[in-house]
């Protein structure tokens, strides 16, 4: 009965306001929507005439087109905003990378030539001899020998008794002056430090993610985007001062938070400045693009600044040039409206109309269009609206579960290079350049394809190639970390 009446009501509702009935599949077979149903019919019964003239935004905004002046520069800003992003966020491929090490043996030991070289053991790696990085000969041992036997090679190493680096480690200087883990011996019992630097980070990241959408509603997008380019730039500079490894982490977790923060309001911004067309270009191409070539321009400065600590400084200068762009990126019309600051919002379509050499209509906002929006912000909603029914609980796992697999998989890659055979910097190039065909795929397949078909269809090809990668015989194109 309940069904065929709200059928019934629909159906007079769609001959009344000449609305199509796609809005209408919202509310329709929702048992659990008596009250919405209750409160249209009777927002219907007062007033119908006003509402038929209810316009969104959108509609309000329609004469400033899709493509103009103020469009392209919107567009164009909102990208090159995140290029830092990549040109930072995947340095820690070099400045955390482990240079080849053995135990330091003091000079004080007078040992000749030939003792002194067999001191560290040797052992079967990469297919080829090499010293042991974690442990040496008991150097106590090693100098009553040398005093007896004048050339080591007359007595058996194997059955000498070995140690820890007790003295510490000497790293190769081929490839870089420093990194983090050779200025702090980032080695053997202290190897987990190292990766667990950019564990610090994402779980910045994560934090961000909860806390940027909340700040963004609460403060604005504009806000949100240039205070997490300033926590970037200013947390990427101290990084490069730390004076222990400790230091150095707590401005990893922070930096994590400002670069999430401001690739998530970049997002949201362009969404509610453009119109719905763009989402699509900015969402695949604009930003995504921009991020990557960061990240491709990222090897090139690291092949150059061999220091870690000058190349994180070189680094967070990307970061600090883009703050100026607070004086020609605007606030979000759309947060400004819901939150009743309508001459901001109307100032800034008229500056667009000016830009795109249009002329807006003497009146933008009517009251009843005012008062319904007024309306709209009263309504807050919370990360608890995401579990609150069981359609949504079931749309935030599947986005989740996503999330989850789309970014382990691409960062355990992408972090993953200096294990591939060949030039760390070119790999780290490529692999940075081969997202640029992706993305331009990406965008044709969203154009013409599903997008259930597009998500599915990218998560099966990208698993059929990782089970390949499984028969390729290392030493080739693969090397053990």
């Amino acid at each position: 009965k309940t069904h065929r009446s709200l059928e019934s009501f629909f159906k007079n509702w769609e001959e009344l306001s000449g609305r199509d009935g796609d809005w209408i599949n919202i509310y329709r077979w929702k048992p659990d929507t008596l009250l919405q149903f209750e409160e249209v019919s009777q927002s219907v019964a007062l007033s119908p005439p006003a509402l038929t003239n209810m316009r969104d935004y959108d509609e309000i905004t329609a004469f400033l087109g899709e493509w103009g002046p103020f469009q392209k520069v919107i567009f164009f800003l909102l990208s090159l905003i995140v290029f830092p992003n990549g040109f930072v966020r995947m340095s820690i491929v070099f400045v955390g990378d482990i240079p080849e090490h053995r135990c330091l043996i003091p000079g004080n030991l007078n040992l000749s030539e030939a003792w002194l070289n067999r001191t560290i053991p040797l052992e079967q790696e990469r297919g080829k001899l090499q010293h042991r990085q974690c442990r040496r000969y008991r150097l106590d041992v090693i100098r009553n020998l040398s005093a007896t036997f004048a050339d080591p090679d007359s007595i058996n190493m194997s059955e000498v008794e070995q140690e820890p680096c007790l003295d510490g480690w000497e790293y190769s200087k081929d490839q870089y002056i420093s990194t983090i883990v050779s200025e702090w011996d980032l080695v053997c019992g202290n190897a987990w430090k190292g990766p667990f630097s950019m564990s610090v980070y994402f779980i910045g990241v994560l934090i961000g993610c909860f806390l940027a959408g909340q700040l963004s509603d609460r403060f604005g997008r504009k806000k949100v985007l240039f205070g997490g380019a300033a926590t970037q730039a200013v947390f990427c500079i101290l990084q490069g001062l730390s004076p222990n490894w400790e230091v150095f982490c707590l401005f990893n977790f922070l930096m994590g938070i400002g670069q999430v923060s401001k690739y998530q309001s970049a997002f949201v911004l362009g969404s509610e400045l453009l119109r719905k067309p763009l989402w699509t270009v900015l969402g695949t191409l604009g930003i995504p693009l921009s991020f990557t070539v960061g990240y491709m321009a990222m090897p090139l400065a690291a092949y150059f600044i061999r220091n870690w600590r000058i190349l994180i400084f070189t680094l967070s200068l990307s970061s600090v040039l883009y703050i100026p762009l607070w004086w020609f990126i605007p606030e979000s019309t759309r947060w400004l409206l819901l939150k009743g600051r309508v001459k901001e919002a109307e100032a800034i379509v008229r500056h667009a109309a000016k830009k795109n050499g249009v002329t807006p209509p003497e009146v933008l906002f009517n009251d009843l269009e005012l008062e319904n929006t007024k309306t709209k912000t009263q309504r807050s909603y919370s990360i608890i609206h995401l579990v609150k029914t069981k359609n949504i609980r079931i749309i935030t796992g599947i986005n989740l579960l996503v999330w989850i697999v789309s970014s382990g998989v691409y960062y355990g890659l992408s972090l993953n290079t200096p294990n591939l055979h060949g030039d760390d910097y070119l790999n780290c190039f490529f692999s940075a350049m081969i997202e640029v065909p992706a993305y331009i795929a990406t965008w044709i397949f969203l154009q013409r394809f599903p997008r259930k078909f597009s998500l599915s269809g990218s998560f099966f090809l990208a698993g059929i190639v990782l089970c390949f990668i499984q028969l390729v015989p290392l030493g080739k194109f693969l090397q053990c970390s």
